[in-house]
């Protein structure tokens, strides 16, 4: 769709895309995977992810402001039209 992204942990990285642009920055060690958006507010995430040290998924908290502002991005018009954010390799 065109007003969703997506959310992934590639290689010790976390890749968030859209709309033809692909961001990688690095994850935290211990993450295997997400396993949902609990919340998208225009650059802002609340999403769940699982870690090698906890049996559950813990809150984890993405801003992706700082990130874009030091690509150059325009933030502003890069991130008003995304609506929402879907994970590509959460685990049911």
């Amino acid at each position: 769709m065109a007003d969703t992204a997506t959310l992934s942990y590639e290689n010790n990285y976390t890749v968030f895309r859209y709309n033809g642009h692909v961001i990688r920055f690095a994850a935290p060690y211990s993450l295997e995977y997400y396993t949902e958006v609990k919340e998208w507010d225009r650059g802002y995430l609340v999403v769940m992810a699982k870690y090698k040290h906890n049996q559950k998924p813990e809150e984890e908290y993405i801003d992706l402001v700082p990130i874009l502002y030091n690509l150059y991005f325009d933030v502003d018009d890069f991130l008003k039209p995304i609506k929402g954010v879907k994970i590509l390799n959460g685990k049911d």
